[in-house]
This record gives C-alpha cells, structure tokens and sequence, in this order.
C-alpha cells in the first residue's frame, strides 16, 4: 500500500528545519507540503529541499484537507505536523498499523503512558472533555479524538463524507467512523513542545466549533 505523508503549514520555517532531516525517504512513498499562506519562508525552505508545495487557495486546516485530497495518490494518508508537535518517529508506526487493515490509526498523547508536554490547563481538560463526549454519545473507545497526527485510508475520506467547515476535521472522522463501526486503533505518541512559532489554535474558537460539530452529528448524519 502506497503511504502519501500530508504535512500543512503555516509559518513553521524554524521547526521545519530542525524537524524535516528527521523525516526519512523510505517511510513514504509520497510527500506533500499543504501550505496554508505562510510569510517566514517556510515555502521557500521546503522547495530548495525538494518537497512538493501545493499552496491553498483557502485558509485553513480543513481546507488543507479539502484541497489536497484530490491531488494525494496514496492509499494511505499520514498527517504530520511539523511544527515539533509529532514525532517523526511514528511516521513508520503509524503506517505500519494500517497495514494491518485498519481504517484509522491515531497516535495518541493520552494512551500507553504517552504525554503531552504542550498541554496547558485549559487544552488539556478540553481535549479529553471532548474525547470523552464522542466516545460516550457515539459508544467509542478512543483516547484522543483531537489530535492531527493520524493515519487513515484515502478512500475513508469519501466513504465518510468528510470535509466540514471550521478546525474539527479530526473530531468528525472519529465520530464517524464510530458511527460506521470501522477498524480504528491508536498507537502511543508523545507531544513535544512546540519549536518556534505561534500556535494557530484558539481554545474558545476551536471549542465552540467542536461542540456543534458533535451536536450536529448527533442529529443529522446518518
């Protein structure tokens, strides 16, 4: 199975650096970067290295998703932040998992002694607020429904229907699958800190969207 590594930017040149000669060629076997508008170099940087740079027309993480989607060639998909959040070291695991006919395959900072040295109070709290949600309104058993790093099937994207507006990509293709009963696992995965940079993620924003977006799905998709 063909393995596509997604990996969105956005201003994320003084991690890149540091974090992309981790990432090693025979891991995948298609690698693009989603940039979403970054302004620091971070384009520049991977097209002298020699990665593929699709630039969105949109912005956003979902967009990166929406657009990308077409032009990925993979069987699998592998999202990887790098932003120092990931560790590239379970790029291999990841893929290797879905292998084993899974559907999805999240890299969990909350399970097998896994951590989160990026949490604060409040992202903590609310990421396993809304795990815990999801897996008590739609009978899961995830342990971190949040989180981008994942792999998953190309195709689970179209089966799924997935693409909604807002920051809950990730959230939605956990509910669904739980709805579908698919073959989901995860794998532990640390999350380190953070390397430079401003986090794009807004707990009040995000928050909110994420709560409809379980609201909605408890009541109108099938």
């Amino acid at each position: 199975m063909k393995v596509t590594l997604l990996i969105p930017t956005l201003n994320e040149i003084e991690a890149m650096k540091i974090i992309m000669p981790q990432i090693k060629p025979e891991w995948y076997d298609e690698l693009i970067i989603v940039d979403g508008g970054s302004t620091d170099g971070t384009i520049e940087y991977a097209e002298e290295n020699g990665y593929f740079v699709y630039k969105q027309q949109n912005k956003g993480l979902n967009n990166a998703y929406i657009e990308s989607i077409e032009i990925i060639t993979g069987d699998i998909i592998v999202v990887f932040s790098p932003d120092g959040n990931s560790l590239p070291e379970c790029i291999p695991e990841l893929a290797d998992k879905m292998k084993q006919g899974y559907d999805m395959v999240i890299a969990s900072r909350y399970c097998g002694g896994a951590k989160s040295y990026d949490d604060d109070i409040i992202t903590a709290f609310g990421n396993r607020m809304f795990t815990a949600f999801v897996n008590l309104f739609f009978r899961a058993k995830y342990t971190d429904c949040l989180v981008i790093f994942r792999a998953f099937r190309k195709d689970l994207w179209y089966r799924l229907e997935l693409g909604a507006n807002g920051p809950v990509i990730e959230i939605q293709m956990c509910i669904r699958c739980a709805k579908k009963k698919l073959k989901v696992a995860d794998i532990p995965g640390d999350e380190p800190k953070r390397i430079g940079g401003e986090r794009q993620m807004s707990p009040l924003y995000n928050g909110t969207y994420l709560l409809w977006m379980i609201i909605k799905e408890l009541f109108m998709w099938r």
